[in-house]
């Protein structure tokens, strides 16, 4: 009897057979791979399975344990949402790509070795750029190539310093780094290039708005996701993690704040929200690693349900900017109820599943008396309440900055409307039910969020943001113009470069 099948062959397979189907047999197949990927994954025991030799080494294709059963699932039940969301696409290529994505970040959240881990990581890199460049059009086919290149370089640290790691006696195992030298200093940065940490981040706001309208959906989940779990995995108690966190978490809501394109406000977010993970990984505490979790499971959905109605927005009207769009709340009811439900989710509005996951962090940093710490999470908080209210405003609300529009604009096709339900029901039901979400975290968890204390907090800064908001709603307005970020050395010191080599070849050809 077969103890173990690794959930990833499920989307391998799957991507193999594609091809060959059309209409509701391949919609059939994309519904019923991330389903059966699931029920493998729970119906298999915790502990070490699919241990392979090779090379002298056990490579292990199967560590199942709290962690990795919590990751898979919610990567399953995302996976699902985001295939019911992207049913109306068709071409081919762009589905298998994203089951070849999903399979690898799944294949790499079991991997119990450093090596089996690596293959699942470049995979995963390899197979998501084509989200990117399957959008056709010369922007995203720039972005693509820079995404490929820090993933390339983001590979190489890490395995580089996987090789100088087991070289030296470590073992291949993955698990916490004893003691940071070099080759854990260099698998770290590895994996803070996919966790999108500042300076390291600039290629997530860069390519992923440049993504296919349900590619970003993927995209948004399962990188940095995959990043943060193996940063719990690898780097628990960390302290720098703390300070990369926290600066994270102020960082990407302040570049928010001047984004005119609605899928690089997200992307900003999505940097911000990391850094409140970072920031738990690095405490290191039962109740930081915790809240790490709680905030990579639930930022998974209410994230995925943001990016999926800022798609379906662009779907049916054509527009990507907050100053190309506004009062569609009439025209597109279902997308404005479940943008909203996302929005507060994310904002930590309770009864939604934000309001019972963000304040943990915040309480362990409290526990080990960091507070410098708790005010800068406190400030990006404020910031990640904002931006749902001004693109709820922007763009379904206010006036209508697009009145030439010729095209009817309604609510998108039922398959999208669908999977952004499917989201906006898990917001809310583990919102009503923590305890539940809370059981697959782990360590135990003794926390109860609809206290007093933790309510009438997040109103007060739910409502001084909202009262800065309502004051400063003209200065708000967005504007067309580039924000420069950390990329703007990669890519001019690229040009820099290639004039370089360009006058070298010339003068090598001239003597």
């Amino acid at each position: 009897m077969i103890e173990w099948v690794q959930p990833s062959l499920f989307f391998y397979l799957g991507a193999a057979i594609l091809p060959f189907l059309k209409g509701k047999a391949r919609s059939a197949l994309l519904l019923s791979i991330p389903v059966m990927a699931l029920f493998a994954m729970l119906s298999a025991s915790q502990g070490i399975h699919g241990v392979v030799s090779f090379a002298g080494q056990e490579l292990v294709f199967g560590r199942v344990d709290k962690l990795s059963l919590g990751f898979g699932a919610v990567f399953m039940v995302s996976a699902f949402a985001s295939l019911v969301f992207a049913l109306h696409v068709k071409d081919c290529r762009e589905h298998i790509s994203a089951l070849l994505y999903v399979g690898s970040a799944v294949g790499a959240i079991f991997a119990g070795d450093f090596f089996s881990f690596f293959l699942f990581w470049e995979i995963a890199s390899f197979s998501s750029v084509f989200l990117i460049w399957l959008r056709g059009e010369k922007g995203s086919n720039a972005a693509g190539m820079r995404y490929l290149l820090v993933h390339i370089t983001g590979g190489l640290l890490l395995f580089g310093g996987i090789v100088i790691h087991v070289g030296s006696g470590g073992g291949i195992a993955f698990d916490a780094m004893p003691e940071m030298g070099l080759g854990p200093t260099l698998i770290l940065m590895g994996f803070l290039i996919n966790a999108a940490v500042p300076p390291l981040h600039a290629w997530l706001a860069d390519a992923y708005p440049e993504a296919t309208l349900t590619g970003v959906i993927f995209l948004s989940v399962f990188t940095t996701k995959t990043a943060i779990y193996a940063l719990i995995r690898g780097f628990p108690g960390t302290p720098i993690l703390i300070v990369l966190g926290a600066i994270m978490a102020v960082y990407g809501v302040m570049y928010a704040v001047n984004e005119n394109n609605c899928q690089r406000v997200w992307c900003y977010h999505l940097i911000s929200q990391n850094g409140y993970m970072v920031t738990g990984i690095g405490i290191g505490t039962a109740l930081g690693i915790n809240g790490a979790v709680a905030l990579a499971f639930t930022n998974i959905i209410y994230k995925a349900l943001l990016m999926m109605g800022i798609s379906s927005v662009t779907h049916m009207t054509g527009g990507r900017k907050q100053s190309e769009l506004g009062a569609l709340y009439k025209s597109m009811p279902w997308t404005f109820v479940l943008f909203v439900i996302g929005g507060f989710a994310i904002a930590g509005v309770p009864p939604l599943v934000g309001f019972v996951s963000k304040s943990i962090v915040v309480s362990a940093a409290a526990e080990i008396g960091q507070g410098w710490v708790i005010l800068m999470l406190v400030f990006g908080a404020c910031g990640t309440w904002l931006h749902p209210l001004k693109l709820i405003y922007m763009v379904f609300l206010g006036e209508d900055r697009a009145k030439d529009r010729k095209i009817v604009v309604t609510d998108p096709p039922a398959n999208m409307l669908w999977g952004m339900r499917i989201l906006a029901s898990i917001c809310i039901f583990f919102g009503l039910f923590p305890g539940l979400l809370y059981g697959m975290f782990p360590h135990p968890m003794d926390y109860q969020p609809y206290t007093a204390g933790h309510l009438v907090k997040a109103f007060q800064y739910m409502g001084f943001t909202l009262l800065v908001f309502m004051l400063f709603l003209k200065k708000l307005t967005p504007e067309n113009y580039i924000s420069l970020d950390t990329d703007y050395i990669y890519r001019k010191g690229s040009l820099v470069f290639m004039w370089l080599v360009k006058r070298l070849a010339f003068l090598r050809h001239v003597t």
